[in-house]
């Protein structure tokens, strides 16, 4: 394959990894870390890292551009993976920062764990949700080709995605209560996991956003 596959730079990411791992597992593709519009609209492609505030992800991308050329990707129908704030990013709506509007692909929400989380047992859990968890698959997926169902992923998060409705959570964690850790529509993979940090199973998840043809 020959595709280009354009990670979104707008400084809000760790894209340096992201990169490495993309590269590690491509066959034939070419990675470019871009912050150019034009370059996101005409690859075949298109990754969207995040980490950090939504306010500021969500601003730089107005400034930029990006918003409109991250939709016009989704509209072309070309496979897209959102990751961390990535994701959060492309939900209706944050309650971080006394709310963000975000870019609306899924009707979702972004909600705060909380400051009284706990588990099962009455244990109190920290917050942010930080380290590796298990993710139940909700959905047979090429994006789940070779991973195991309760393979564990790397996560760093204070707020998390819920309201999706079933046919769109490709997967789902436990951290005080249930939350999407994958959510899926179309040609729209988007996980609030690191894959790039998250091992072989992490790997796995990224060569096959490389080969998926939805």
């Amino acid at each position: 394959m020959n595709d280009v596959v354009a990670v979104v730079d707008y400084g809000m990411g760790n894209l340096h990894s992201a990169g490495k791992a993309l590269e590690k597992v491509a066959s034939g593709q070419r990675i470019v870390i871009t912050g150019d519009p034009e370059q996101v609209r005409a690859a075949d492609r298109v990754v969207f890292p995040g980490v950090g505030a939504i306010r500021d992800c969500i601003g730089v991308l107005r400034e930029t551009g990006l918003d409109q050329a991250i939709l016009d990707v989704v509209a072309a129908g070309k496979p897209v993976l959102g990751i961390c704030v990535g994701m959060q990013a492309l939900m209706a709506r944050s309650e971080e920062n006394n709310g963000v509007d975000c870019l609306g692909v899924f009707d979702g929400q972004v909600t705060f764990f909380g400051a009284d989380l706990h588990n099962e047992t009455g244990n109190r859990l920290k917050v942010p949700h930080m380290g590796w968890n298990q993710v139940r698959q909700g959905m047979a997926h090429p994006m789940w080709a070779g991973i195991a169902n309760g393979a564990r992923f790397y996560f760093v998060h204070s707020y998390c995605v819920t309201g999706l409705p079933d046919d769109e959570v490709a997967g789902r964690c436990e951290y005080g209560f249930p939350f999407a850790a994958a959510a899926v529509k179309g040609n729209v993979f988007a996980v609030q996991f690191h894959p790039e940090k998250s091992a072989d199973a992490g790997l796995t998840l990224l060569e096959n956003f490389l080969r998926w043809m939805p």
